[in-house]
């Protein structure tokens, strides 16, 4: 393990934050002083952070052991936070192990224990059974989005894995719903709860889109091209309706990504990146999309079908209108179909052909490479930006974003300009490794 640790200040220097908001004030207050709290605050304020900081604040730098434990309920917000972890570069090893790749894998990054696990409640516990690494020493427990891991059916692994690790001090429970239920398993006596979720959704506008036709499709286009050069996710209940949504947009020229459980991870996390730099302005998405993923500001979602629960609309709501910023929630409605209760329009949208324009079309402002060499080759963000800056001339506002892998990076640059620069880079010295650049 690194001596050199650093201090919060210089983390959030690194993160180009300039100070904590008072949910993390409060968090950090309460995670260092308190043995349990339960976070309560919506999606996009900064939950990860505000426990990152003081776990982190509290692990010892010379045991090299693992220290402390973050369940997660799914792969994306695993990889999510072991990638917050790194970039706040504080000295302490985090892996992330989950399923959908190879056990082997999991087994040589934690060879090497890590200060920070991060998992799947299923991966994690097959770990423990295994015996892949040390728990005496584990004495601090995350459960990030905890009710959510209950809800998809983790409850029996959780409370194998909690059981199995004798020396907790401390818990930290964090989710976006209100009039959550603790089990009984999590061991909290009498937690220090931090509720910062509103009543409902400040900035947020909803509108109901009224279709003449049962399949909505035809509305769905015209809302979609309506909505200018917003970014946005469209949710659906089922991967079979996103596959039959999926080919309409493609032959109306909306270039989309689609996210969804089915999906292999490989595809479900090039989804997200091309969504995240811009390649994509459009997600087409089930509820795997709705809590738990790292995604930009978007301005809109869409409900092209309605969730079967009041929670699953509230989620989907909470990916748009974030940190007291505005969004606008559109429930596409089929015109004989009866809306729940719980839905409140503030507006009917009306005549949406007379709004609807060709801007979502498939000339998007990026497209997205990828260069296969990541973090494991010693590779830095400064040394992919210099490759393509200096070696393949590009000006500084046509590098868009990076986004570094362990043994990969993706990076978005204007459409015009991929050809010449895969001809100009591929095969290209970045630090000792020579790696293939290719378009995603």
């Amino acid at each position: 393990m690194k001596k050199s640790v650093k201090n919060q200040q210089e983390i959030l220097q690194k993160l180009g934050i300039e100070k904590l908001n008072p949910m993390q004030e409060e968090a950090f207050l309460s995670i260092k002083t308190k043995t349990d709290t339960v976070l309560l605050s919506p999606t996009g304020t900064g939950k990860t952070l505000a426990f990152l900081l003081p776990l982190i604040d509290n692990l010892d730098p010379d045991l090299e052991e693992v220290q402390a434990i973050v369940l997660v309920p799914s792969r994306e917000l695993a990889i999510q936070i072991e990638q917050v972890t790194r970039e706040m570069g504080s000295g302490f090893k985090a892996n992330a192990v989950y399923g959908g790749r190879a056990f082997s894998k999991d087994k040589l990054e934690i060879n090497h224990a890590p200060a920070i696990l991060i998992g799947t409640p299923g991966r994690l516990a097959d770990h423990l059974r295994k015996g892949s690494f040390v728990v005496e020493n584990i004495s601090t427990l995350v459960l990030d989005e905890f009710d959510k891991s209950l809800e998809v059916g983790f409850e029996e692994e959780m409370q194998e894995i909690i059981t199995a690790l004798p020396n907790l001090k401390k818990r930290i429970l964090t989710s976006a719903t209100q009039n959550i239920d603790i089990p009984v398993f999590a061991g909290l006596k009498t937690p220090d709860i931090i509720n910062y979720l509103p009543e409902g959704i400040t900035g947020l506008q909803t509108e109901i889109v009224v279709s003449p036709s049962k399949d909505k499709l035809q509305s769905l286009v015209k809302l979609i091209k309506s909505t200018g050069t917003e970014s946005g996710i469209i949710f659906c209940n089922f991967k079979g309706s996103i596959a039959e949504v999926s080919d309409y947009l493609n032959k109306n020229s909306l270039d989309h990504g689609c996210f969804y459980g089915g999906l292999e991870q490989k595809e479900r996390e090039r989804s997200l990146i091309k969504f995240r730099n811009g390649t994509y302005r459009l997600l087409l998405a089930t509820d795997l999309a709705a809590r738990g993923i790292d995604v930009p500001e978007i301005a809109f979602i869409i409900h092209y079908q309605l969730p079967h629960r009041k929670e699953g609309y509230i989620h989907r709501n909470g990916r748009t209108a974030r940190m007291y910023k505005e969004g606008i929630a559109y429930v596409l409605q089929y015109e004989k179909e009866v809306l729940p209760e719980y839905i409140i329009p503030d507006a009917y949208t009306k005549n949406i052909e007379e709004k609807a324009t060709d801007i979502h079309s498939k000339n998007t402002a990026w497209t997205t490479l990828f260069i296969s060499g990541g973090r494991k080759d010693k590779i830095s963000k400064g040394d992919i930006a210099g490759l393509f800056l200096k070696q393949g001339k590009l000006e500084k506002d046509e590098l868009g974003l990076i986004e570094l892998k362990q043994d990969c990076a993706f990076v978005s640059v204007p459409p015009k300009k991929v050809n010449a620069l895969i001809n100009a880079l591929n095969n290209s010295r970045l630090k000792k490794k020579k790696v293939r650049i290719k378009r995603v």
